[in-house]
Parts: structure tokens; sequence; C-alpha cells
């Protein structure tokens, strides 16, 4: 059963970066300053996310010392932004292409 927890530290912590992301994307509008710095915001969460399910949750996270917690951390945030452009290309229409092409 251990093992499985191991397995489930990064899409746990991705999802909670989406989620999170995507509330601070409502609260801040369409600010395109903003939208630019998504990537470094998520890695952020991530680490932050990382280092306290090392602390907190050490059976959850497979991470021998602190400095592995943050690399599977901030790759967790980045996964999430990852998986942000794949739900916003597959859902874009073709519409939006031909608007897109003739800007």
């Amino acid at each position: 059963m251990e093992e499985y927890l191991n397995l489930i530290s990064v899409p746990a912590i991705a999802a909670v970066v989406y989620w999170v992301i995507n509330l601070i994307k409502y609260c801040v509008g369409e600010n395109e300053k903003f939208k630019r710095f998504i990537p470094l915001i998520a890695t952020g969460l991530g680490i932050i996310c990382g280092v306290i399910c090392y602390f907190c949750i050490p059976s959850i996270i497979s991470a021998d010392n602190v400095l592995i917690a943050i690399v599977i951390g901030g790759a967790s945030g980045l996964t999430a932004t990852g998986a942000n452009q794949i739900i916003k290309q597959l859902t874009k229409s073709d519409t939006d292409e031909t608007d897109e092409t003739k800007k």
C-alpha cells in the first residue's frame, strides 16, 4: 500500500497547484503581465507543496531529502501548467484559430 502512496504525490501536487492557479487567474482577471509569470508561480507553489508534503506527510512523497522534495514539487507545479495548456489546446475550436490568423 505504501508503494501506491509514493505514486500519488506528483498528481496530487499538480492538481492542487492547477486549482490554485485557476483561482488566482479568476481573482486577477485578464492581466497579460500576470499570465507571463504563471509557470514561475506554479513552480513556486509546487515547491512549497513538495516541502510541506516532505515534512508533514513523508509517506506520500518519495524523497530522501528536502532537495529531492523541492525538485519533485517544482516539476509537479510545471506539470500543472502543462495540463492547463493541454486542456486549453484541446478545447480550442476552429473558429478561434481562424480569428487569430486574421489579426
